[in-house]
């Protein structure tokens, strides 16, 4: 398993699924998992080559590819998740003679406003994405949506080697309830009014999770809506500078905005979805969006945009409200997301029905276990295949 992100170093979707992904798949073969970062139990790190520091990031991470196809010579089959390994893998296989399996979490294409934050660093992470898809012997797509993106973004892919394979959720970590008795509570801390409704996003501050519209969407929430928003690790510092701007507008017009900048214990995380009212993802692009799964499994009700395979997830009507999102009408957008809020915040008992479907569309149709048999299955057609 290759991957950029893993515990304790997880802060996106990517990181997320290969964790429980992993932890599921050891009871089913033996893994191995190379990573980059610090150096941690259960994990071979790589670090990038030290004649690099100081280079563009996207060459040092290519140096470390190196370093850790290099260690992978005693692999079966080389899984590898987002450009960051993907070059890895692929020379993985072609060094080994092993097949390179590839998950697709999202697509450099779909993403240009990355060229803002990476400049030419993101000519090469396109490059190294568009190699290792077009030439990886499976590539699994998180959704159907994000199928047709791959096929529709890399038309010389074999549509018969894009496989789908859903992202999961832990609904034995995610469920509602109150604080554990041994932490304290973090709406206690942040001021947060029990007793009136909360919005809540959970995100990274960068143009895919279109934090923007929805603080000017909550220009227009009912006066008696809070609005708690986990928000960090801003792309670049123009976007921070941005977010800080408009979220200091926002607080001068209402009162109940609570902006949580850093990353939080995921515990603390499943207080806030748990008691949240409603959770808001108004992506722009999001190939399944593991977090809805989150507060889905938290019992709360999802207003989400209507892009990528989030209408996989969210059950329009029954477990949340779609919102459709149109890049020429932003505008159109934030009045339509603020709308669906406000409805849903007035009538407590649909949402609190919604919130309940959720979970129980999480549990059945989501379990990590499954994904990893069926991951498991790609592995095993793609040896079939290659021998």
């Amino acid at each position: 398993m290759m991957t950029r992100e893993y515990p304790p170093e997880v802060y996106g979707g990517a990181g997320v699924h290969v964790t429980e992904l992993v932890a599921q798949l050891t009871r089913l073969c033996e893994v191995d998992v190379h990573c980059m970062g610090a150096p941690r139990p259960g994990a071979i790190v790589h670090q990038p080559d030290p004649a690099l520091a100081g280079a563009n990031p996207a060459l040092s991470t290519l140096s470390a590819e190196l370093r850790m196809t290099d260690a992978a010579s005693a692999a079966d089959v080389v899984h590898s998740h987002t450009w960051y390994t993907g070059l890895a893998g692929h020379l993985s296989a072609a060094l080994y003679d092993v097949p390179h399996i590839l998950t697709a979490h999202s697509l450099e294409p779909r993403r240009p406003w990355k060229a803002e934050q990476l400049g030419g660093g993101y000519r090469i992470s396109s490059w190294s994405e568009r190699n290792a898809i077009e030439h990886a012997d499976a590539v699994i797509a998180v959704s159907a949506g994000m199928r047709l993106d791959v096929l529709d973004a890399y038309p010389g892919v074999d549509p018969a080697r894009v496989h789908v394979v859903r992202n999961g959720i832990d609904t034995t970590t995610w469920h509602p309830g109150p604080p554990a008795d041994d932490a304290g509570s973090v709406l206690r801390e942040l001021g947060v009014d029990p007793d009136r409704p909360i919005v809540a996003f959970v995100g990274r501050i960068t143009r895919q999770k279109g934090v923007g519209h929805l603080l000017a969407a909550a220009h227009r929430f009912d006066p008696g809506i809070q609005l708690v928003l986990c928000a960090g690790a801003p792309d670049t510092p123009e976007i921070a500078t941005e977010t800080e701007r408009a979220v200091a507008e926002l607080s001068r017009e209402r009162t109940g905005v609570h902006w949580v900048r850093d990353m939080l214990p995921a515990e603390q995380v499943r207080e806030i979805l748990s008691a949240a009212t409603i959770f808001v993802c108004p992506s722009v692009y999001e190939p399944l969006g593991i977090v809805n799964l989150e507060a889905m499994a938290c019992e709360t009700a999802v207003v989400a945009s209507d892009v990528g395979g989030i209408p996989e997830v969210v059950d329009d009507g029954v477990t949340g409200r779609l919102v459709h999102y149109d890049s020429y009408r932003s505008e159109a957008f934030e009045h339509a997301l603020a709308d669906a809020v406000n409805e849903l915040a007035a009538d407590t008992a649909t949402a609190d029905g919604m919130g309940r479907a959720g979970r129980i569309r999480a549990v059945a149709e989501f379990s990590w276990a499954q994904i990893a048999r069926q991951t498991l299955s790609v592995y095993t057609d793609a040896l079939a295949r290659y021998t």
